[in-house]
């Protein structure tokens, strides 16, 4: 210690200098420490303990399996076989439609495009936009025609303008199905016709609508649509819960003798977005009705909270051998909570640093962690990352740091 002292004074710095910075490190070292007030616009102080939460267990419906989950935080309200492997039938249109949006996004379709029908589009049964072999057709009309229509032609149409071949958009397909994460998917054409492998689950197509939604909010405006008219030809959505409840607006319907009827559906409501996911019910009212109960459940006894936007400074950590003495932590996304009604004011958060962080640090490095805490339960986690880089300071820097520790570890 003696020696590091007087090292100090031959390059000028005093014991004065030295004792002034540590007190300065010292506070905001306290400062960095506290425990982090959440949810201040909400102006509500946490109690010691939270009230039990009572929550009324979810609806059983009559469909072979099911899910309800929120699309901001991706939190499950609900759940029945939700893993089980099912043929999707025209659900499979909304990979077809996520597909187009992608590929208009990146640049390497327009909207205008005009395609060209080939027979096996024409000819392709099912559900039909009623397109006609050699004709041109607009992109942007094929898009509704297989969205709105449910038109397997249409949808033929579409993957063969974009990869090809129905085969080869398939595989585009399987590749995009895997890069969202819906690992227990297969497809093997666009339309969702029934065909051996071509196979999804209630979860994996939840979080496929999640990234329609959340990926291309322009183009899930088309899924709202109640009817298209095309070749004078008026068809209708067949969502009926558009016409039955204005806050849903979206998803697609399907129906095959394997599937059974099925139904995605999205419903916004005071800032809150659920989708539910239904497969097999017994006809299009009973998928209509057993999808609004779901919503309706979740819209009642759940309610979502935006905590942090996504880059927000949450709070600064000590650096040590570094340019400056403490660097920015923030949440690289927004942080985002689903929980039973009225238990908001119970939220609390705490904060791990970790110690003895050194410079030089790279922006996004992970240095500590938000812990977000219902009551006493541990509900969502995210890491706390670094604001910028941060170089090493020099010789004299590093020596006031050196004392710094020392002292501070007495």
């Amino acid at each position: 210690m003696a020696n590091i002292v007087a090292s100090a004074q031959s390059l000028g710095c005093t014991i004065r200098q030295v004792t002034q910075h540590l007190k300065k490190v010292r506070a905001k070292l306290a400062a960095a420490t506290m425990l982090l007030p959440l949810l201040l616009t909400m102006g509500v102080a946490v109690p010691a303990q939270a009230a039990q939460a009572l929550v009324p267990q979810p609806p059983q419906l009559a469909a072979n399996a099911y899910i309800l989950i929120d699309a901001l935080t991706g939190k499950v309200i609900a759940e029945t076989n939700a893993d089980d492997v099912l043929a999707p039938a025209s659900l499979t249109k909304m990979m077809t439609s996520y597909m187009l949006a992608y590929e208009v996004e990146a640049g390497h379709a327009s909207l205008e495009d005009q395609v060209r029908i080939s027979e096996k589009a024409w000819r392709t049964e099912g559900s039909r936009m009623f397109i006609q072999e050699g004709k041109l057709v607009k992109l942007e009309d094929l898009m509704r025609g297989v969205i709105i229509q449910s038109g397997n032609d249409a949808s033929v149409a579409v993957a063969e303008h974009l990869a090809g071949s129905e085969e080869a958009f398939a595989d585009l397909m399987n590749q995009h199905a895997l890069r969202l994460g819906m690992t227990q998917t297969h497809f093997v054409n666009a339309t969702g016709l029934p065909a051996e492998g071509h196979l999804t689950t209630a979860r994996d197509l939840a979080i496929l609508a999640m990234a329609i939604i959340r990926d291309f909010p322009k183009h899930y405006e088309v899924y709202s649509e109640k009817e298209f008219t095309f070749n004078k030809i008026r068809q209708p959505n067949r969502n009926k819960l558009l016409w039955r409840d204005s806050s849903v607006d979206g998803l697609k319907t399907g129906y095959t003798d394997a599937a059974g009827y099925c139904l995605v559906a999205s419903s916004k409501k005071n800032g809150q977005r659920l989708i539910s996911v239904v497969l097999g019910a017994e006809d299009t009212e009973s998928r209509a009705r057993e999808s609004q109960k779901l919503i309706t459940y979740g819209m009642r006894v759940f309610e979502t909270h935006s905590l942090y936007d996504a880059q927000e400074t949450i709070t600064n950590a000590r650096v040590w051998g570094g340019v400056e003495d403490y660097i920015n932590l923030l949440l690289e996304s927004e942080l985002a909570v689903t929980i039973p009604r009225g238990q908001a004011k119970y939220i609390k958060a705490t904060m791990e640093i970790d110690d003895g962080i050194q410079a030089p640090i790279v922006a996004g490095d992970i240095l500590g962690k938000l812990v977000i805490i219902l009551d006493t339960d541990v509900i969502l986690e995210r890491d706390l990352v670094a604001s910028e880089d941060m170089r090493k300071g020099g010789f004299f820097k590093g020596l006031i740091d050196s004392v710094t520790g020392l002292v501070s570890a007495e």
